[in-house]
């Protein structure tokens, strides 16, 4: 079992870890985030959080039963109704359906209450599973392109509004 909690400032601290933790994981099948990351950590997770007050953003981490971070799951660049999906499960979780449960929820939350109409995704060619992922919740492929100077596509699902 897995819960998705609105990003907060107490989750930095194990965030960090798991970023860390995860890193050589990640820069298997996405662009690595690169050492300034790390270093500015702190700064960033405040600079997400004041995006995430003004709605521009919504962040989550995805925990399990006993609260250990499994992964995350974002909402970014929210605009005109739509946003840009994001998300990252940790190698400890892979394989397990913490990813296509926790989209399924983030698009859950999406519509309503976050009153959104449509959300894009991009993955990288060779990251299957996430394409895996992304089918199973929905969204259909719309374009080949560029993720971090590696091939991509680009998928985009319209969202129903529940009230």
């Amino acid at each position: 079992m897995m819960r998705l909690e609105r990003l907060r400032a107490d989750h930095a601290p194990a965030l960090l870890v798991f970023e860390k933790e995860n890193r050589e994981y990640f820069a298997q099948s996405i662009p690595d985030r690169g050492d300034a990351y790390f270093v500015e950590f702190t700064a960033r997770h405040r600079a997400l959080l004041a995006e995430q007050a003004i709605g521009l953003c919504h962040f989550h981490v995805i925990v399990d039963v006993e609260g250990a971070l499994l992964g995350r799951v974002n909402l970014v660049d929210v605009k005109d109704g739509a946003a840009e999906l994001g998300y990252r499960i940790g190698e400890r979780a892979a394989g397990r359906g913490v990813a296509t449960a926790a989209v399924e929820e983030v698009c859950r939350l999406a519509a309503a209450p976050y009153g959104l109409a449509s959300l894009v995704a991009v993955t990288t060619l060779d990251n299957h599973a996430s394409q895996a992922v992304l089918e199973r919740n929905g969204f259909t492929l719309v374009e080949d392109i560029s993720v971090g100077g590696r091939p991509g596509v680009k998928y985009r699902r319209r969202l129903a509004a529940t009230r």
